[in-house]
């Protein structure tokens, strides 16, 4: 069992797409599923589906990448973790490497990038940064 879900998520798209491969299989979970919709609308990734049924579901995800074959996804860092949950308001969000990335966040509202927590004034728990 792992203790941080959205760490082994985001652990395991970088080292799949520092490898080179198309697509990778992760356990299902409402909350991967909505991360992953995140990246998807942000181009990080291709795709996610779900395969599966109950108990054996898992999310089939598309990894992208551009013409000189390097990959959309070149660096996470996790912010918020299990033993220490990092919260920020709207006022707080700054870009990440300068534009070039995004930072998600869980909000009241749903899981939000830092753009639309801005736009909206949003504030929540800080999950990733992507870049």
């Amino acid at each position: 069992m792992v203790s941080d879900p959205i760490a082994d998520l985001i652990i395991r798209m970088q080292n799949a797409a520092a490898v080179g491969k198309e697509s990778l299989s992760v356990p299902f979970s409402t909350l991967k599923m909505a991360v992953l919709e995140k990246l998807k609308e942000r181009g990080y990734i291709k795709y996610a589906q779900v395969k599966g049924k109950k108990v054996q579901k898992t999310i089939e995800i598309g990894l992208l990448y551009d013409k000189q074959k390097k990959p959309r996804i070149t660096g996470v860092a996790r912010v918020s973790k299990p033993s220490r949950r990092m919260y920020v308001k709207s006022t707080e969000l700054y870009p990440v490497k300068y534009g070039k990335g995004s930072l998600i966040l869980s909000t009241p509202k749903g899981i939000l990038s830092d753009d639309e927590a801005r736009r909206s004034k949003t504030g929540g728990e800080a999950l990733f940064k992507i870049w």
